[in-house]
């Protein structure tokens, strides 16, 4: 079932940064990368794969609470309100450092050491 669809999909098409939240021993984590990023390297239809430079408190985070969550937000997608729309995103995640989509992300992005593969279960327009 596609969960990144439609006017959620827009928003990811077309925004500049993405927040990432985790959860860890002190409480939240937030870290970001580039929406020009994400859009690289393909938006799937329940998937999103972002590089992962440093992010070593993010990956531990991950390791002991996969959960996940991301904004995404635009201007230039016409919103519930008038311009502009964001959209949380939820699910779980994990940074891989070998295989197919690792070295995907590492030709493209030399200086990545994996990738963070979040796998989207929920996306919620924010109002």
């Amino acid at each position: 079932m596609a969960i990144i669809e439609g006017n959620c999909r827009e928003v990811c098409e077309a925004s500049e940064f993405v927040t990432i939240v985790t959860s860890g021993d002190d409480g939240p984590h937030v870290v970001g990368n580039w929406g020009d990023y994400m859009r690289a390297l393909g938006i799937g239809a329940d998937t999103i794969v972002l590089p992962a430079g440093r992010y070593r408190q993010t990956e531990q985070n991950l390791r002991q609470r996969s959960r996940v969550q991301l904004l995404v937000a635009s201007k230039k997608v016409q919103g519930t309100r008038g311009p502009g729309q964001g959209y949380l995103i939820v699910g779980t995640a994990e940074v891989v450092s070998t295989g197919e989509i690792a070295e995907r992300v590492k030709a493209q992005f030399p200086w990545a050491r994996g990738a963070l593969v979040i796998h989207v279960e929920q996306a919620t327009a924010q109002l």
